[in-house]
């Protein structure tokens, strides 16, 4: 299904131009006067120097003002394989088209609101036909189903002009017109803005950008060196107070060759105070048991150390390089990917 842009703002236009996909833009003259444009032909070759395709209105009275409008413009500078001349359905109209269409130029018989107009489009062997469905629903009409009518006639009938599903109002209108086979569609920028959008999408978008950025987040880019290593011949008070400057719940204790002797955190003083050490703050920690804490080396990735405070129910997390300490990870720095 071939798509259009139904706009005549430059902005608009250049945007949609710049996505590469669009088959062309259409116009109407009720945009022209909505912008209050005056030299409209002035707007009409500069729009066609922007798009593929450019539908644009030819109106008159009999058919030959119709055909003298049409070549009118191409006189101005527009060229014949490019351009759509935009005609009502009207018997005046379908007899221009069917001259026009002879001489090689494209025609789009548009504002039709009937089975029986599209046939008459088809015999005068228009480029488009262009059933309007948002307006045909505002009436109380049922839009969907002749346009649902007017394609099964074009495929039955073997015409080879194309339906093009126009006046949408929502993108509900354009998974209308896939559904229903139409040709073509032409839709306003604030739809087309709207195509690609999904709550879900938005979802998925989010958590592929999320664990894109843990996938590249190393423990080395999360590790604090700070305030956080003391020597086993340190005191209990000597971690507070460390703990305090580092304003991290632990700290890393080691022995004289640099080598992992335990890890303090608050969670032990508590269980400390509470089993009633009263000479705690002044112990060595050459004086309390060892013990293994979870560590994970410097090029560590995010996931594996999320998984490890999962799993292991830890508040931090030593690092190390070549087994010797270089600082902590606290939860709280890795809390938002958990």
């Amino acid at each position: 299904m071939e798509l259009f842009l139904d706009s005549i703002k430059f902005d608009e236009v250049k945007q949609g131009n710049d996505l590469g996909f669009l088959t062309g833009l259409t116009t109407t003259p009720t945009f022209m006067s909505r912008e209050g444009i005056t030299d409209v032909d002035s707007v009409i070759l500069k729009l066609a120097k922007m798009t593929n395709i450019l539908m644009v209105e030819s109106l008159g009275h009999t058919s030959d003002e119709i055909i003298k409008e049409a070549e009118r413009l191409l006189a101005l500078g527009l060229n014949k394989e490019t351009t759509v001349f935009k005609i009502p359905i009207t018997l005046e109209g379908a007899k221009a088209c069917k001259m026009l269409t002879d001489k090689g130029y494209k025609v789009n018989l548009h504002l039709i609101y009937t089975l029986q107009q599209a046939y008459i489009g088809f015999c005068a062997g228009a480029t488009y036909i262009c059933p309007l469905v948002g307006r045909l629903q505002d009436q109380g009409h049922d839009a969907l189903d002749l346009v649902d009518q007017i394609v099964t006639a074009a495929d039955r009938y073997n015409y080879k002009t194309k339906v093009m599903f126009s006046s949408v109002r929502n993108i509900e209108h354009v998974r209308n017109a896939i559904n229903l086979g139409a040709h073509a569609c032409t839709v306003p920028w604030n739809v087309l803005k709207q195509l690609c959008s999904n709550h879900f999408t938005e979802l998925g978008i989010k958590q592929f950008v999320e664990h894109t950025e843990m996938s590249n987040i190393r423990a080395s880019d999360l590790v604090k060196t700070d305030d956080v290593v003391l020597s086993n011949n340190s005191t209990v008070l000597d971690a507070l107070i460390q703990m305090t400057q580092s304003k991290l719940g632990a700290c890393i204790i080691v022995n004289d060759k640099n080598e992992i002797y335990r890890v303090f955190t608050d969670g032990d003083l508590r269980r400390m105070i509470k089993g009633g050490d009263n000479n705690l703050i002044t112990k060595k920690f050459t004086q309390l048991d060892s013990n293994s804490p979870i560590s994970v080396e410097l090029n560590a990735t995010l996931p594996e150390i999320t998984n490890l405070f999962k799993s292991k129910e830890v508040d931090n997390i030593v690092v190390t390089d070549n087994k010797r300490p270089v600082g902590i990870i606290d939860i709280q720095d890795v809390l938002k990917w958990i």
